[in-house]
């Protein structure tokens, strides 16, 4: 019942967003208005009258920069704006100040700034709604935004747009240990889900370079896939329900637990991905994994492209379900996180290689999983000259990081470092 009620919001308001007057309309919109033309879908309102509001369905392959005009259309913030905010948040929760609005309007890489004058933050879903249906009423452009840590520019305005931004929402709101299924509000930080999970004995699908900023409700805006993606999937696999709030101030109670659900539309697949484009999510509740015990990364070297897409078929076929994770970068990538960070070694020192691979098992038995990789070793190891080993395959070099500090100073952070400069790793997904 609860998924066909949300259904049949979800249709009405969009009908009604795209068909109704100007006057009425807010113009959520997913103006991913970005300078630079992504390969995103974005829905833009042409509006040719204060009577009627025509919606184009627009997508742009190419990365040619394009010149967005402000649509005259939309109203500017006056004081009775302000007021109304102040009632409804508290002055602590409606920021006018130029320092932080500075942070807000700026993206991560720095590439793109808006110039909104005004910062939201509400504590619940009722405060979001009414933010948006208040903007809906007043023709009050938005933007949602999480922990701004994209390298898209698709969480600042493009112009004064009202930053509605869900970081004051970061309460657990529960956790069931049988099922692993955790239920959270939208501005919980990924690191602080991954450190109380790690204590319940779990661990989040889902892992970035940016967990200490980056907030569970974007990456399920944006899909995020992470370093677990290869084992665990993406979040279409894994967020089993959530909670957004339409551009009208609609609430969609989509937050269900039940893994095994065939009832009816599965709308939220709807809101993973769209960046703001239907809504802004304010709950979601995910599948967690348990956590296992043995956990093994190895360090590659390839002379060349066709030998590391044959190690990833090696890998799926000799690690199975233990391959947690298998992670790419190529010389430049690794020549600048050497020489821009201290405590970042080359497990492969003797020489630079044309790419690199990480690769990661996870498993719940560490003798088994160590007695598989030594026979695999006398098979195929010979010793190197640096102390550790490396395995011949088809031009390729490996070397074992054994030590858990070891894989820290130089693998995972490898990865994570790079991402300083604006640079993801290649992600060979699973298929």
């Amino acid at each position: 019942m609860e998924k066909w009620r949300a259904t049949s919001n979800l249709r009405r308001s969009l009908k009604s967003i795209l068909n109704r007057q100007l006057s009425s309309v807010s113009e959520f919109r997913y103006l991913n208005e970005k300078r630079s033309c992504q390969s995103s879908f974005n829905l833009i309102r042409d509006c040719k009258s204060l009577g009627q509001v025509n919606a184009i369905q627009h997508r742009c392959f190419s990365s040619a920069s394009t010149l967005v005009q402000r649509n005259p259309s939309f109203s500017t913030l006056n004081s009775d704006d302000i007021s109304y905010f102040k009632g409804l948040l508290g002055e602590k929760s409606v920021i006018q100040d130029e320092d932080r609005l500075e942070t807000v309007n700026t993206d991560w890489m720095h590439k793109y700034k808006g110039s909104s004058k005004l910062l939201l933050l509400p504590r619940s879903t009722e405060e979001v709604a009414q933010i948006l249906r208040y903007c809906n009423s007043r023709c009050l452009a938005v933007v949602p935004q999480g922990g701004n840590t994209g390298l898209v520019g698709g969480s600042v305005p493009v112009f004064d747009e009202v930053i509605v931004n869900v970081s004051s929402m970061k309460n657990i709101i529960s956790f069931d240990k049988v099922s692993g299924i955790l239920v959270c509000e939208a501005g919980c930080i990924l690191e602080n889900l991954l450190s109380f999970l790690d204590n319940q004995g779990f661990i989040m699908p889902l892992d970035l370079g940016a967990k200490g900023s980056c907030q569970i409700g974007g990456n399920v805006s944006t899909n995020a896939g992470g370093l677990r993606l290869v084992r665990y999937g993406s979040l279409h696999e894994n967020v089993l329900g959530l909670e957004a709030v339409l551009a009208n101030g609609d609430v969609l109670d989509m937050l269900g637990t039940l893994r095994k659900d065939n009832t009816g539309y599965d709308l939220k697949h709807l809101f993973i991905g769209s960046e703001g484009s239907l809504g802004i999510v304010t709950k979601v509740s995910i599948l967690t994994p348990p956590k296992l015990s043995s956990v093994n990364i190895a360090f590659l070297a390839c002379n060349d492209y066709s030998s590391c897409q044959k190690l990833l078929m090696e890998a799926k076929r000799k690690l199975g379900e233990i391959l947690s994770a298998f992670e790419f970068l190529d010389t430049e990538a690794m020549n600048l996180v050497l020489h821009q960070f201290d405590g970042v070694r080359n497990p492969l020192p003797a020489s630079m290689h044309n790419f690199y691979i990480l690769i990661e098992t996870t498993g719940s038995d560490e003798s088994y999983n160590r007695a598989n990789n030594s026979k695999e070793d006398q098979r195929n190891t010979n010793k190197a000259n640096d102390g550790g080993r490396r395995i011949k395959l088809d031009g390729c070099k490996l070397h074992v990081l054994a030590r858990e500090q070891e894989c820290r100073s130089c693998g995972w952070l490898v990865r994570t470092m790079r991402r300083e400069f604006g640079h993801w790793i290649l992600r060979f997904h699973q298929r």
